[in-house]
């Protein structure tokens, strides 16, 4: 991230001999006009005739989003409901079990950046069919892998992470390219409320599925039947908006894309990266899916009024609420697995409150990202978002979690008392690292309110970048705007 002061640039409204020279109006901060503390927010008509759509058929593609944000996290997690089964079908132990997450994030991680330079310049719509429909493939395969081939289980979920990709980095930015300010905000709570509800159901119907058909590879099969009606709303119902346009004055001209490179060196600036460090393996996997759904709805939905009514006071409230939960959830994550032998109704009660703050952040990330870079890069941006955050988190964690407990096993005597310590003491290293990512929000907070005025900047026309080699400034002459080089200021 970067702070104003050492930005390239020098501007003012006018010449001082055409009149006063107070900030560019509809800006935030000493950039703007001192009467106005917000950016222009275009009313239901205005977004209309930007975009070309209604506010309901706006409001029915973010319900499309959602359903199939839901579905994806209902998929990751359905592996998870039946990971048991998974464990004694193939005869493996806890690393190799930690494998399936590690290989499929690893997967997810990689191709991200692809279909986030993909986003940034071709029809997301089109993208996002062809994605969903392959991973509604990959996965009803999946179900049918004999038990002496556990590798080919390894490849296609690291498949599935191709279509997961290529929807996690695009579908935000439609959303952004359809809404601004608090109604973007909203919107984006709603898109996030699928991933609590979507991971509890994942859990719930992988363990009842299985039940009912009596045998785990149908819980597999469940999610695909779900992705062909996605992929059908997807075509049938989402439109494609101009990008920026509901962000841009209505004098200036559209964003051009760059470079991926110059992107990623613009983006390495000011993206936020969470770090998010989460597996295991839960006994309750019924109550632990309804908590799961109930905490995620009631820790968005917290987090983004909390930050809404914030917002008014601080103009660092966003990461300030993301840190404060990341920060208060981790005694609580750390209490119930601490509580888990003695009492399973307290480590139920700690798992309650540490989700619930653990949730507050997800929609407010999403808001943050999509507000400091400018359209033409929010999907590379999300792309960087999710390497950075998978690698610093579950890409390795399943994995190194289930090394742990294996490796602490070995050094206890055989039994169910020792593999479960080997995993609760194994576990309690994501309390840990969700401290340190709520220390990360809290750094965060120091440069957002300059990398949003720049991203404003920018989309409005009036910070142009520069190369590293260009020493001249921007100076406004009668209407129209001169670079010259810094010497000639000086002098």
């Amino acid at each position: 991230m970067a702070g104003s002061d050492t930005a390239p640039f020098l501007s003012q409204a006018d010449d001082p001999d055409d009149g006063p020279a107070s900030g560019h109006p509809g800006l935030p901060g000493p950039m703007g006009n001192p009467k106005s503390g917000e950016l222009e927010v275009p009313d239901c008509e205005g977004l209309q005739r930007i975009t070309g759509l209604s506010r309901g058929h706006s409001t029915l593609i973010v319900v499309v989003l959602c359903y199939i944000n839901l579905l994806n996290y209902m998929d990751r997690f359905t592996v998870a409901g039946v990971l048991t089964d998974i464990e004694q079908f193939f005869n493996i132990g806890d690393s190799s079990t930690g494998l399936i997450q590690t290989v499929f994030i690893s997967s997810y991680m990689v191709l991200a950046p692809v279909f986030g330079y993909l986003g940034d310049r071709y029809n997301r719509k089109y993208l996002m069919c062809g994605g969903i429909a392959f991973w509604s493939l990959v996965t009803l395969g999946s179900s049918f892998i004999p038990r002496e081939h556990f590798w080919l289980l390894l490849l296609t979920r690291g498949l599935v992470g191709v279509g997961e990709a290529s929807y996690s980095t695009i579908a935000p930015t439609l959303i952004a390219d359809l809404f601004v300010a608090d109604q973007r905000s909203r919107m984006l709570s709603i898109f996030y409320f699928a991933i609590p509800v979507g991971s509890g159901l994942g859990y719930i119907a992988g363990s009842k599925v299985k039940d009912v058909a009596g045998d785990w590879h149908w819980a597999l099969r469940v999610t695909p039947g779900l992705g062909v009606l996605a992929v059908l709303l997807l075509f049938l119902v989402v439109q494609e908006p101009p990008r920026g346009a509901v962000e841009r004055h209505s004098g200036s001209p559209p964003l051009s894309p760059t470079s991926w490179w110059a992107d990623l060196k613009a983006l390495v600036r000011n993206v936020p990266a969470a770090f998010p460090c989460c597996s295991g393996r839960d006994s309750a996997l019924l109550i632990f899916g309804l908590i799961t759904c109930l905490t995620g709805v009631l820790g968005v939905g917290l987090g983004v009024e909390i930050s809404r009514r914030l917002r008014r006071f601080n103009p660092r409230a966003d990461p300030l609420v993301c840190a404060a939960g990341l920060l208060g959830s981790a005694p609580f994550l750390f209490l119930a697995l601490a509580c888990a032998r003695g009492s399973i109704v307290a480590t139920y009660i700690f798992i309650f409150i540490g989700e619930t703050l653990l949730s507050m952040n997800w929609a407010i990330v999403a808001d943050i990202l999509l507000y400091v870079v400018i359209p033409t890069r929010r999907s590379t941006a999300e792309a960087f978002q999710i390497v950075l955050s998978h690698l610093l988190g579950d890409a390795g964690s399943p994995y190194l979690i289930g090394l742990i407990s294996d490796r602490l096993r070995r050094s206890w005597p055989p039994s169910f008392l020792s593999e479960f310590r080997a995993l609760q003491f194994s576990l309690m290293l994501c309390a840990f690292v969700g401290a340190l990512g709520g220390a990360a929000f809290l750094g965060t907070a120091m440069f957002i309110e300059d990398d949003r005025r720049r991203a404003q900047l920018h989309v409005q026309g009036l910070l142009h970048e520069t190369g590293p080699s260009d020493d001249r400034i921007v100076v406004p002459q009668r209407g129209r705007s001169t670079r010259v080089p810094v010497s000639s200021v000086l002098i």
